[in-house]
């Protein structure tokens, strides 16, 4: 089973950014890195100078490289930009945004999780159009896994395996609300939180995180006790979504129990030091996605951080 990194979600300093990719390129144990702003086209201009040295870094360390697309496009701006990466034959480009497919003009190129693939006939259809690996949405059970995978088994599928789970993407930037400010005029506010922001509920439990215009779970999803699971079901690679934590442990505990060298359950406490919040897989179970569900099936709910 492979490894891919996702993209950078969160709204990081740019020097940080680059130096995070470097260190990925040379230490991380992943097969496939995503690059590129998908959340926030306001954000991208700071990222375009260290893109080309990134790139360059990741691909002479031997991993493939993935050009992520925005997830919600709605300026002429937007749409250009992203025209002219899906013109890049030197990339493949992630689509995240099915405006994309018709930029592509059926070249090759992957999906990612923020398409909604529920089913074996999307799965069908957009292999037809020149898809080569699917990231399947986080929300899917294991039954929808295994049912799709098996129905394309010369496609690589991917599973959301490690992060807060992406689950909206809106028009409005909530961090600019927050701060009664316009999303015209949003100040990059975003950069005060660069591993979101805790959305709790009336009783003062995060349940949510926010992150721009993006709505994620608070609860970080670990499917590293179920990778034999996953495996069996069809799935070829597993995404680490990059975190405030020590990314390249967190792609080694992962390996090493794909890999047999460490057991799912080692690799689980140990993952705990590394990411010190909440676990879930929820979701995989056809459970509440802030759930998790032990191997012997028990399901818990997520505990609040102090």
């Amino acid at each position: 089973m492979q490894l891919t990194l996702g993209p950078v979600l969160y709204n990081w300093k740019p020097e940080l950014w680059r130096d995070f990719y470097f260190r990925i390129a040379e230490e991380a144990p992943v097969d496939t890195v995503v690059v590129g702003e998908i959340v926030c086209s306001k954000r991208s201009p700071f990222l375009e100078e260290h893109i080309p040295a990134v790139v360059e870094r990741l691909t002479a360390c031997g991993k493939q490289v993935l050009m992520g697309s925005l997830t919600l496009m709605s300026l002429v701006r937007e749409r250009k930009a992203m025209a002219e990466l899906a013109a890049a034959e030197e990339f493949t480009m992630e689509v995240n945004d099915l405006s994309c497919l018709g930029m592509l003009g059926g070249r090759p190129h992957a999906i990612g999780p923020f398409v909604n693939i529920y089913n074996e006939a999307a799965a069908k259809f957009f292999v037809s159009r020149g898809a080569q690996r699917i990231c399947l949405p986080p929300e899917l059970p294991l039954s929808a896994i295994r049912t799709i995978a098996k129905s394309q088994p010369d496609t690589t599928f991917e599973v959301f395996g490690f992060g807060r789970a992406p689950l909206a993407i809106s028009a409005r930037c909530y961090h600019a609300r927050l701060n009664k400010l316009s999303k015209d005029n949003c100040k990059f506010v975003c950069e005060q939180d660069p591993d979101g922001l805790a959305v709790t509920t009336l009783d003062d439990e995060p349940f949510l995180a926010m992150n721009g215009v993006q709505t994620l779970a608070y609860a970080c999803t670990s499917l590293l006790g179920d990778i034999v699971k996953l495996d069996d079901a069809g799935v070829g690679a597993l995404r680490l979504s990059p975190q405030q934590c020590d990314m390249v442990a967190v792609a080694q505990l992962f390996r090493d129990v794909i890999d047999g060298r460490l057991d799912a359950a080692q690799g689980a406490d140990e993952l705990t030091r590394v990411y010190p919040i909440p676990v879930a897989n929820g979701f995989l179970y056809a459970k509440p996605g802030s759930t998790f569900v032990a191997g012997a099936g028990e399901v818990h709910r997520i505990a609040p951080v102090a």
